[in-house]
């Protein structure tokens, strides 16, 4: 593991966690990593199966409890996130809901940031508070409300960085300092700028979650998740919250997560690549009231992403002049850019955040923290840039005030 984490990020997604020896007697290392699909497995003695029951380093036994294709995964993640540990689930929302259940097993209170994923939003907001869990929503950009909201009984600070769908950044190393000093567990979903935009472990956060159904498996042909972090915590999080509500990954999604994180690195610097040059385009457009992306300088943090991320990623958001009415209309006009709420997919996605991923959190909420009903997201793809150019620009051409 030491010499995986010293290695370059394409050669950690293309071999780390992967076997060096092959699982059979006979010679003959399989290149891929092979799906165990199977749910079960069998022992030759009662002494050899209760041993691992007893310990299960010692032997896989169901797999609900883990299974060989989802090891390689989890070394994989946890190389590729600089963590001492992974835990790959069925899903990212099963990721977040499993480490949220694990810091906050003996109950207590979490500051989060105010603008989430909505179904993380829901989580917080909805299902928590039945448990007596509260949380207190923050605009986490300015550290010093973090450090207002925290109560003798918070134990979690949950973070997004940069955010959904509002791309604002978060100052981890500062972040994380305060989670320290306060004895509270960080955790961050950093499914939009992936390992290869930014490791937030290396800047003091304790926990990773991803939704590998985005960039990581980068196909979107998976529903699949990840925890990343101590192992103390991801044991705990795998024995516990994982196993007991069952979101477990399938074998079969695991093995096709594996294939799409070899790529991951090459990929990434495209979506990159296009992006700016897409974010470019918008900003110039006169249909476009702003742009917001990382790696142009008027976003207003572009020098704290300067300082803490290696790339900005694919994401786009901009606020047309128009409204709702111009969101809604540029997203129908749209002929190669498809209509869809996931993102990091090799395709170019578009979304209305007001009528879709967002549209569940209360309107005042939505205007409160800047979700306006004209804003657009844009999840840029693997395209020639030309033709995303070109699809935009026709679908803007009746949009202009």
């Amino acid at each position: 593991m030491t010499s995986e984490k010293k290695l370059g990020k394409s050669t950690q997604a293309i071999h780390a966690g992967e076997r060096q020896s092959s699982p059979t007697q006979k010679s003959g290392i399989p290149l891929l990593p092979p799906i165990y699909q199977n749910s079960t497995f069998r022992f030759t003695t009662a002494a050899e199966c209760a041993e691992a029951f007893r310990d299960e380093e010692s032997g896989y036994v169901y797999t609900r409890w883990g299974n060989p294709t989802q090891e390689v995964l989890e070394k994989k993640l946890a190389v590729l996130e600089a963590g001492e540990a992974a835990l790959a689930t069925a899903s990212g929302m099963g990721a977040v809901s499993t480490a949220l259940l694990t810091a906050l097993a003996d109950g207590g209170h979490v500051v989060a940031m105010e603008n989430l994923y909505s179904a993380t939003f829901q989580i917080l907001s909805e299902e928590l508070p039945r448990f007596g869990i509260e949380t207190t929503f923050v605009d986490a950009t300015d550290p010093s409300q973090i450090e207002r909201a925290i109560r003798p009984d918070t134990k979690v600070l949950y973070l997004e960085s940069p955010t959904n769908p509002l791309l604002k950044l978060i100052d981890l190393r500062a972040s994380a300092e305060i989670a320290k000093a306060h004895d509270m567990i960080s955790i961050i979903d950093n499914t939009f700028a992936t390992p290869c935009g930014q490791q937030p472990i290396t800047l003091g956060i304790d926990v990773v979650v991803h939704s590998m159904t985005k960039y990581l498996s980068g196909t979107g042909a998976v529903i699949a998740g990840a925890i990343i972090g101590q192992k103390a915590f991801v044991t705990r999080a795998k024995e516990g919250a994982l196993r007991n509500f069952g979101a477990v990954i399938s074998p079969f999604n695991a093995w096709l997560t594996l294939q799409g994180i070899t790529t991951l690195p090459l990929r990434f610097a495209r979506h990159c690549e296009n992006a700016v040059r897409v974010a470019a385009f918008l900003e110039a457009h006169p249909a476009v009231a702003w742009v917001r992306y990382p790696g142009l300088p008027s976003h207003p943090q572009h020098e704290l992403a300067k300082h803490q991320m290696d790339a900005f990623g694919g994401m786009i958001t901009l606020e047309l002049k128009g409204g709702r009415a111009a969101g809604e209309h540029l997203v129908d006009r749209l002929q190669r850019c498809a209509l869809a709420v996931s993102l990091g997919d090799v395709r170019t996605l578009i979304c209305h955040p007001a009528s879709t991923t967002h549209s569940h959190v209360p309107a005042e909420i939505r205007q409160q923290i800047g979700i306006a009903d004209g804003l657009v997201r844009i999840s840029v793809g693997l395209e020639d840039v030309e033709d995303i150019l070109a699809d935009l620009e026709q679908a803007l051409e009746s949009c202009a005030p």
